[in-house]
């Protein structure tokens, strides 16, 4: 099968003249990690016996891949929020909240976004009750 190209000699746009891609492992740098894929073991032992001979730099590398860095993780907290509060009812309680210290500025700023996604949602639903009605034919509400 051909491939239609241009008279210019070229590919059409969104024609490739290499659907399939590039084979996984070719290039250099595919030789390059078969290379050391072969020697691993030996490459291992080397950083070890490094890291025992006093090498700083080797004991960092080989306990940075063997033991990675703890993730901070934060704590549940509950703050009460006004009940049958709007949007921006809830938002002031959320600042409140991190003003008291009750939540970390991380916390508040996640709960924040969500309210954000809440109130956009919420306009959905009403954008979507209004064209409903539209195309009934009916009153729309605002």
């Amino acid at each position: 099968m051909t491939t239609p190209h241009k008279k210019s000699g070229r590919f059409q746009p969104g024609v490739s003249g290499n659907a399939k891609g590039r084979p996984r492992g070719a290039g250099e740098i595919g030789k390059l990690r078969a290379s050391i894929a072969t020697h691993l073991p030996k490459i291992i032992k080397a950083m070890v016996d490094r890291a025992l001979d006093g090498d700083a730099t080797a004991a960092r590398i080989l306990l940075e891949r063997a033991l990675p860095a703890l993730k901070p993780v934060e704590n549940s907290v509950t703050i009460t929020m006004p009940k049958g509060a709007g949007l921006t009812e809830q938002g002031a309680a959320i600042v409140s909240a991190i003003a008291a210290g009750q939540l970390s500025p991380t916390q508040g700023a996640a709960m924040l976004g969500g309210l954000g996604v809440m109130a956009r949602i919420k306009e959905l639903d009403v954008l979507e009750a209004r064209i409903a009605a539209l195309e009934a034919g009916g009153n729309v509400e605002s």
